[in-house]
């Protein structure tokens, strides 16, 4: 199909685009969660470095060290793959790279979605054999 000219035979200018192609994602207050596709906002009640998405959870590796700093070179999904529990109660995410197979702990947000967090909790429980060696063990 050819370009549109207006009446003087020059072409039109393009229309200004709302996303970004830089690294980081599109655009400066949300990103979109490589696993269903939501457009997640950065701020969160109850963490200060929104890393994950509160649908399902999905994450990717852009943090080194420490957590905020977006320093990874990987930036490749990661899977959450259980929780873990602060001794002052909080939860944690533990995510680990489908590309390089490292391991991260998250904070979770207030708004995250509480059916996939009880997914994960009760994830040993759904091995029978796990299940009967803990409560013999009790």
């Amino acid at each position: 199909m050819p370009r549109q000219r207006n009446t003087n035979g020059h072409r039109r200018r393009q229309r200004p685009k709302d996303v970004l192609h830089a690294r980081g994602g599109h655009r400066a207050h949300d990103f979109r969660c490589v696993g269903c596709r939501l457009d997640v906002p950065l701020d969160a009640p109850g963490t200060a470095h929104r890393n994950h998405c509160p649908n399902c959870l999905a994450s990717l590796h852009v943090d080194r060290r420490i957590p905020g700093d977006r320093a990874a070179d990987c930036r490749r999904r990661m899977e959450a793959l259980g929780l873990a529990v602060r001794a002052d109660g909080e939860w944690m995410i533990v995510h680990q790279c489908l590309s390089c197979g490292e391991l991260s702990t998250n904070r979770t947000a207030g708004d995250d979605n509480p059916l996939p967090l009880l997914r994960l909790a009760l994830q040993p429980l759904r091995d029978a054999g796990f299940a009967r060696r803990t409560l013999l063990s009790l």
